[in-house]
């Protein structure tokens, strides 16, 4: 049955999140995309819940057998006993005896007699919920364009006073298709395009775009999704203004209070830090002793690796004197290790907003911007949709700490082809530096919009004991150019502490 409010559900709690509720009720709707990309699974889907709910279901079927889209469903884990399938060719087969003298198809037959079949078929069974699997076929049943859309105006004209919300499915196969697609939106009440995309290497991505839907407001743009056992899982485009909250943006502490006086106290709450540095500087470090400070304090956090296995990481947090371990056996924090060949942006942001909204993740860390770049099938909409994810959890109250690791070890080091700095809230800076015939670190703020913040550079220091924070290195140079040196002399440097310092 249909709501109250006239909606009736796709069966997709994403794509009803997208519709913003649901399709209006008893309307003709277009469901498209090329081969391969959920189509049938998705209409699936639909005729499935309207049997949950007491509404009968019809799928009529002019290309595939019964058999075959039992073998779908039961690849998800369905049953399709609840709904009823119309199989075009085996109804015309059992019309006469004429047509079983030679292996005939549906678009062999008159496009008046199939369409005739099928209007007795829905009178027969009155359902609510009806699939039109394909309007290829009708096509070569047409054979004239005009002819065609005229077929597909009296379908809408039959089933527009039955109390039916009709799918009809097109494949977008044929010549001149663009010009039949845009005669065909016309005719519908609303237009879902399914798209699978190859990219060079990885998983096939799907996303899908609501086009029309008239009188009702919807999400607009692409939605990724992906086809998995169970179903198509649909991530709705990520709007960070749909989702604040109110929050007191007070500091962040991370347990070392040199490194604290960096930031002003701290990174601010609602607030996303960069820490960025060259490979073995310890950026991952300095993130994870701000982790274990609020999981001490008692709060959830995420940690979203791209880069480093978790085992490995772990080993090395526990050899620094940072038990994360216990914080996980606990549930206050969460490490997703991230494939990015295999995830698409969309999924990556359902992701954190799980986190964030189901578990109250305060502290999320994605490590590193590098995997997410790799996580994009087209680069230059990396931007977007960083700017777009860090805007959500700023306006959660989130505390965000992206790590950024910088091309080069030594001398001129660069962030890649794309420059994030401007999302960032404050940059922290690690460099390599030479002093006394040894390679140490030094560490920096370049900017911190939330607050003041030290002008020094500081030695880093990381040990068994966890990491330390020196004095400012008031005889430093050539930070900003990338070949930072110490000329000063020996004393203010920090040196190796024993067991008990």
């Amino acid at each position: 049955m249909a709501r109250a409010d006239g909606r009736t559900s796709t069966g997709n709690e994403g794509l009803d999140v997208v519709l913003r509720g649901g399709l209006v009720t008893n309307r003709l709707y277009l469901l498209e995309g090329s081969p391969g990309s959920g189509k049938t699974t998705l209409a699936l889907q639909f005729l499935l819940d309207g049997a949950a709910r007491g509404e009968p279901g019809l799928y009529v079927t002019l290309s595939e057998t019964d058999e075959e889209l039992r073998g779908v469903a039961a690849s998800h884990g369905w049953s399709l006993d609840t709904i009823s399938i119309f199989e075009l060719a085996a109804a015309e087969e059992a019309l006469g005896a004429e047509r079983q003298q030679s292996i005939l198809h549906p678009w062999e037959n008159e496009l008046g007699g199939t369409i005739q079949l099928i209007k007795s078929e829905v009178q027969r069974i009155r359902p609510r919920r009806v699939v039109f699997d394909s309007l290829s076929e009708m096509r070569l049943l047409a054979q004239d364009p005009l002819r065609y859309r005229r077929q597909v105006l009296a379908l809408k004209q039959f089933f527009a006073p039955l109390d039916v919300t009709v799918f009809i499915v097109d494949d977008l196969t044929g010549e001149e298709s663009g010009q039949r697609d845009a005669h065909l939106h016309s005719l519908c009440h609303g237009v879902i395009t399914l798209q699978r995309l190859t990219l060079d290497f990885g998983a096939a991505r799907r996303r899908l775009e609501v086009q029309k839907l008239r009188g009702v407001d919807f999400i607009g743009g692409y939605h990724d999704f992906v086809l998995r056992k169970g179903g198509l899982e649909v991530y709705p485009r990520l709007i960070a203004a749909d989702h604040h909250e109110p929050f007191v943006g007070e500091p962040v502490p991370s347990g070392v209070a040199e490194l604290d006086q960096l930031l002003g106290g701290g990174p601010r709450r609602g607030t996303t830090t960069l820490i960025s540095g060259p490979a073995g500087a310890g950026k991952t470090t300095i993130a994870l002793q701000y982790v274990f400070a609020a999981c001490e304090r008692g709060e959830n956090c995420t940690i979203y690796e791209f880069d480093e296995r978790i085992g490995t990481m772990l080993s090395r947090s526990k050899a620094m004197g940072l038990d994360l371990e216990a914080h996980i056996e606990a549930g206050r924090l969460v490490i997703q290790q991230i494939h990015p060949a295999e995830i698409s942006p969309g999924e990556f942001a359902w992701r954190v907003r799980q986190e964030v909204e189901g578990r109250d993740s305060r502290l999320v860390i994605i490590d590193s911007l590098n995997g997410y770049l790799a996580a994009m099938p087209q680069e230059q909409q990396l931007l977007l949709q960083v700017h777009e994810l860090l805007s959500y959890l700023n306006q959660r109250g989130v505390t965000t700490l992206q790590i950024n690791p910088q091309t080069g070890l030594v001398g001129s080091m660069v962030t890649g082809s794309i420059d994030i700095s401007y999302v960032s809230d404050a940059v922290i800076l690690i460099r390599f530096f030479e002093a006394e015939g040894r390679i140490r670190k030094a560490i920096s703020v370049l900017k911190n919009r939330s607050g003041q913040h030290e002008d020094a550079v500081r030695e880093l220091r990381i040990d068994s004991q966890g990491v330390r924070v020196g004095a400012p290195l008031s005889e430093f140079r050539g930070v900003l150019t990338g070949t930072p040196e110490y000329v000063g002399p020996q004393s203010p440097l920090m040196e190796d502490r024993g067991d008990g310092a």
